[in-house]
């Protein structure tokens, strides 16, 4: 196992003043939030920290877990939730800054004027490392006006987003059914997601307006890595496939390629363990556009498991010793300014 120096840029963290914010907020009772609050590292500081002394000169930048802010409470509450959540992940950064080193931002998605304040706030005042935006807004798409200003507002302050998977068990997989089975939802539904999100920001041509917007998803990249020959040539054809007066469902603001705007994604190695999926990932990506992340504590060991399996992966394949310190923390300090 690796002994280099890492930073998890993809791992979560629920602070109990949140929990408690978001139990008397939320609008019903969501099994999700339940699970993580039971997860004891996901709430207790000083748990995760013992937990973290197994790994040496391993450090996180902290990010709160699902389920969204939008989905826990209503427009009027959200913002009230996002500011929670941000002051008590500033305060764990400012406790602990050697161990956390950044964290990210959450915002009230639902509603897009006080996602804009808040993040002027968490950066200006709090010192967010960037934000955390899902793949979609209650079942909205994230290239709708008013949540593609909340990318845009990250392009202008030159922060990252990091761009989660989200999707329900009640998204069924066939029209006759009413729910998902087999957690399918989660297990492909949310690559599915991931893939989507990132092709409608593609054609919205937000990284035409804003080249240099640092956008990192989660889990390598959902299905986009093992999607390049569909994305280069497949998608070359594109508007060929629909009738002429469905013509609009391919107007794109997209000015180059497709694949080039793809390969402008960064993407985390959270795969579970999978250096398959890493190793499709760097092939994608590059070596300069792939950061460590673990999405721990969600593993079944509730914890240690993913960052373990992640550090084993990433130590079975055949990199320059370059390219895996970009990986393990370089490319993350670079992104994040951090020393």
């Amino acid at each position: 196992m690796s002994s280099q120096r890492c930073l998890d840029v993809f791992c979560h963290y629920l602070p109990p003043s949140f929990c408690q914010a978001a139990n008397r907020l939320q609008t019903r009772p969501m099994l999700m939030f339940e699970r993580a609050q039971g997860i004891p590292v996901m709430v207790d500081l000083e748990a995760r920290l013992q937990l973290m002394d197994q790994f040496p000169g391993y450090s996180q930048i902290l990010s709160l877990a699902s389920p969204t802010i939008e989905s826990l409470a209503d427009p009027q509450g959200s913002p009230e939730l996002a500011r929670i959540g941000n002051d008590a992940m500033a305060a764990a950064v400012s406790k602990y800054k050697h161990r956390f080193p950044g964290f990210i931002a959450s915002l009230p998605m639902n509603n897009p004027e006080a996602a804009l304040t808040e993040i002027s706030r968490a950066v200006e005042k709090l010192g967010a490392v960037g934000f955390q935006i899902y793949t979609n807004v209650n079942g909205q798409p994230v290239d709708k006006r008013e949540y593609l200003q909340i990318f845009e507002a990250a392009g202008e302050l030159r922060v990252p987003v990091w761009l989660h998977p989200v999707r329900s068990m009640m998204t069924a997989d066939y029209s006759e059914e009413s729910y998902s089975k087999y957690d399918l939802w989660w297990a492909f539904g949310w690559p599915y997601e991931t893939s989507i999100a990132m092709g409608r920001l593609v054609f919205s041509g937000i990284f035409d307006r804003y080249p240099d917007l640092v956008v990192i998803t989660h889990h390598v990249g959902g299905m986009i890595p093992m999607m390049r020959g569909r994305i280069e040539s497949g998608l070359s054809l594109m508007g060929t496939r629909n009738p002429p007066e469905l013509s609009e469902a391919t107007d794109t603001n997209l000015k180059g390629l497709p694949l080039k705007a793809f390969q402008k994604f960064y993407a985390d190695t959270a795969s579970f363990g999978s250096r398959e999926a890493i190793e499709c990932g760097l092939a994608f990506f590059g070596a300069d556009r792939l950061l460590f992340g673990t999405d721990m504590p969600f593993d079944p060991e509730e914890g240690i498991g993913y960052i373990r399996d992640t550090l084993n992966a990433i130590d079975e394949m055949a990199l320059e010793l370059e390219e895996r310190k970009a990986i393990l923390s370089g490319n993350a300090h670079r992104l994040l300014g951090l020393r």
